[in-house]
């Protein structure tokens, strides 16, 4: 569904929808890589079992969302636990903490995105919570199976489910005018000359509250949103 679109895309959508923009930044272990899909959470707290218990509840093409609570001290996650997300049929995996196994992780070749790597695995087994498999936090995000989320170099975006196809038009929209503006721009016409923004500087003189994203919507531009 959302192949063709960036998360930037998708988070200038959620803007236009007045979605909560939940987003965050975390890099793919192999720049370049991207992944979408339903999230599959695990709340981590030592122990690999609950990856693979996660990993039975999940359908093909979800995307496990790791919370370690965004630990810089210890790796959660694995070339092991990634090699069973790929056998188990998961599109990738997203983690709120650190990964370790790079090289091997890189070549299995399935979507991983954290906070960085580090050697050390996990130095403590915590209680797990009851509901370790019904929630996972990334940043200041709260997400459950009822969300997808989607990430690529940017980071990564959480999108409710239920909202999909509108969000999904929205950015190819948004996708599509920016395409257009930037052919323009290379063919010689300025974007400022695009966006009209003498009439936009001369508007403002009359009228001071006269924001620059109003008149970005009044004429059609996508540029900040």
């Amino acid at each position: 569904m959302f192949e063709s679109l960036t998360t930037a895309h998708l988070a200038d959508a959620c803007i236009r929808a007045q979605v909560p923009v939940r987003t965050f930044s975390l890099r793919a272990v192999t720049p370049g890589d991207r992944v979408a899909g339903r999230v599959r959470p695990a709340r981590h707290v030592g122990s690999v079992d609950v990856f693979l218990e996660a990993y039975e509840l999940a359908e093909p093409g979800d995307v496990l969302v790791v919370d370690n609570g965004g630990r810089l001290d210890e790796a959660c996650v694995g070339d092991l636990a990634v090699l069973e997300a790929k056998g188990a049929g998961l599109a990738g995996v997203v983690i709120w903490g650190l990964h370790r196994d790079t090289a091997d992780i890189r070549a299995i070749g399935l979507p991983v995105f954290s906070l960085g790597s580090i050697p050390t695995g996990p130095l403590s087994l915590g209680e797990r919570p009851k509901d370790a498999l019904e929630s996972a936090i990334v940043g200041p995000w709260t997400v459950t199976s009822d969300d997808l989320v989607v990430a690529d170099d940017d980071g990564v975006v959480f999108l409710p489910a239920s909202r999909a196809e509108e969000l999904r038009t929205l950015a190819e929209s948004i996708r599509d005018t920016e395409c257009h503006q930037a052919d323009r721009i290379r063919s010689g016409e300025s974007l400022r000359n695009q966006v009209r923004f003498t009439d936009f500087l001369a508007a403002r003189e009359h009228n001071p509250s006269l924001t620059f994203r109003h008149h970005l919507r009044t004429i059609g531009g996508a540029i900040e949103e």
